[in-house]
């Protein structure tokens, strides 16, 4: 009896169901708080060096050595192959069919953990939502979840429990899950997801009471509410030059082939970043909890350049970290570390919201609750750079106690997510995937072709022959052969061209010709040829296009099968049945 007839038949596939939520529940609460705590205990044994020794130049130093840490660990022990945070889930969904590396259990928490302790500048979300997934699909695959919308529900599951340990937010883990991860997954998939949410939530609450933010916000004034749609505006620009500044940067890096140089080179000039504006060190999370607590002035502690703390300097001095910070993170993962956009895109907003409210209120324009800006800003840089407005709109809620914004937070969220999203279709995590044609949508073809791999339906019992072989030989193949299409093939099995049985009706029968043709003389060129690695959806459209029932297939130029049209079409209709069918 195999693992998965055992579970079945002793737990029942809804029970099932339900356990392993509460287990990958529970194993991702248990990373996200490894890698919190990771990175509390390098940092504050950075602090306290740099404190003994009384030296601001170490601000320098310490997170251009933690990316470098980071470059050997992924060059050494990764084969320089990460796989970063959202990105790679979302690959993993499309491409993978819910499969995640082994190694995504740790690498993403060891890698973060080097980048961020040591100061780099980006989010721990992206990389325990990375965790999670590991979490759930691994043990999807090792109990005998075989049918990829229950390995693809776990493995959300996982993701949802990491957002929810780490923020001690649960609503916003499933509703991430929901808007991120699972855009085709039927409403009764949610129960995985509460319950798996819930579990981590409990366990880090239990064992680790470090939730970013705590807050409870005060009621805001309908009055203000032409200000708050001006807010909505400023902010989807800005998203917007976030999202674009994030690409430009990782094109920049991208086209440097040395990671070791990469990692000097984006190390140094982070370092001298956060040496100019020591806010920028880490998640940043701090800097916005002084905002919170309108504490506005200590963002400019330890900064070298200015001693003034004149109330405009400290708002302009916050639009500066609002600009930088995308750079800071962009150079931070583009050099070789490992973090996400999630936590910064809530520290930009942070700094954003501030600066509105702070320079009305100067201006003598209004009388805004800063703080409340400052809370509404992290959720709409949120929803404009990730594109998640539902999952924004309810973390910030849980996380600040911010209920009693609920209407400005639609609003502003709403207003900035339009806006971003008619210029930037795509969010800071699906881009690159979508400008590779490697994104699942919300086609349900396109999902299920993305799914598919050609080099599961390749057909190799086809008889090859040479193209110095005579017609006697050809003859000799169709007698023995059940297909209608011959491939012919070099010595070194290069595809030369093929031969159809259509092709050859009027000469087959003629004895005389079979010792004077040559299969060089009747073969032709097929129509189109496809490659092993190429996507299901150009297999179809060559399909479509060429009119064949077959095409051949090659692998490193060489001949490796044939496909058939009429078994790749039923192949995907079984598929399209199976995936209809909600997991319970």
């Amino acid at each position: 009896m195999t693992l998965t007839d055992w579970r079945l038949k002793y737990i029942g596939k809804g029970r099932s169901f339900i356990l392993i939520s509460i287990i990958i529940g529970m194993l991702a609460a248990l990373g996200g708080v490894i890698l919190k705590q990771g990175v509390a205990l390098i940092q504050n044994l950075i602090h306290y060096i740099i404190a003994y020794y009384s030296s601001p130049y170490l601000f320098v130093i310490f997170p251009a050595v933690g990316v470098f840490l980071t470059t050997i660990y992924v060059q050494v022990f990764q084969k320089g192959n990460l796989g970063r945070g959202v990105t790679n889930i979302l690959y993993c969904i499309s491409r993978k069919s819910g499969y995640v590396e082994k190694d995504k259990l740790y690498s993403q928490m060891v890698s973060s953990i080097l980048t961020v302790g040591f100061g780099g500048s980006a989010g721990l979300e992206a990389p325990i939502a990375a965790t999670g997934s590991a979490v759930g699909s691994n043990l999807a695959v090792w109990l005998g979840f075989e049918d990829v919308k229950e390995r693809t529900l776990l493995l959300a599951c996982g993701a949802a429990a990491g957002i929810s340990a780490i923020f001690n937010a649960p609503i916003a883990g499933v509703l991430f899950a929901l808007e991120i991860l699972l855009v085709d997954m039927p409403l009764p998939a949610v129960v995985p997801l509460l319950i798996s949410s819930a579990s981590a939530a409990l366990i880090s609450k239990l064992i680790y009471s470090g939730q970013p933010f705590v807050l409870i916000t005060e009621s805001w004034q309908p009055e203000h509410i032409l200000f708050y749609v001006i807010f909505g505006l400023i902010a989807a620009l800005f998203s917007v030059y976030a999202i674009r500044t994030y690409f430009y940067i990782d094109f920049l890096f991208a086209g440097r082939r040395s990671p070791y140089l990469k990692s000097i080179v984006g190390g140094t000039l982070l370092g001298g970043l956060i040496f100019c504006f020591p806010a920028l060190y880490g998640e940043g999370y701090e800097s916005v909890q002084k905002l919170l607590h309108s504490d506005a002035v200590s963002l400019l502690d330890n900064n070298p350049f200015f001693s003034s703390t004149s109330a405009w300097l400290v708002t302009l001095f916050a639009v500066v970290l609002m600009l930088l910070k995308v750079i800071a993170t962009s150079v931070t993962v583009g050099a070789g570390g490992n973090g996400g956009m999630f936590g910064s895109s809530l520290f930009m907003g942070a700094m954003c919201g501030f600066f509105f409210s702070h320079a009305i209120n100067l201006l003598g324009l209004g009388n805004l609750n800063e703080v409340n800006f400052t809370v509404i800003g992290m959720a709409s840089f949120m929803a404009g750079i990730i594109h998640c407005p539902l999952t924004a709109i309810f973390l910030i809620a849980e996380i600040t106690g911010g209920y009693a914004l609920f209407v400005p937070l639609m609003i502003v969220t709403g207003l900035t997510y339009m806006i971003t999203k008619y210029f930037e279709p795509w969010s800071v995590y699906t881009k690159k995937l979508a400008l590779k044609g490697e994104l699942q949508g919300i086609d349900k073809d396109k999902i299920i072709l993305n799914r598919m791999q050609l080099k599961n339906y390749v057909e190799k019992d086809f008889i090859p022959l040479n193209e110095n072989d005579t017609l006697q030989k050809l003859v000799d193949a169709i007698t023995v052969s059940k297909k209608n299409v011959f491939p012919v093939v070099s010595g070194e099995n290069k595809l030369l061209g093929i031969i159809q049985l259509d092709d050859v009706r009027d000469i087959i029968f003629a004895d005389e010709l079979y010792d004077e043709k040559y299969i060089r003389d009747l073969m032709r060129q097929p129509v189109s040829i496809l490659d092993i690695n190429d996507h299901m959806l150009d297999v179809m459209k060559k399909f479509e296009q060429s009119e064949s029932q077959y095409l051949p297939v090659t692998e490193k130029n060489l001949y490796a099968g044939f496909i058939s049209k009429s078994k790749l079409f039923t192949q995907y209709r079984d598929r399209l049945i199976k995936e209809s069918e909600i997991p319970t």
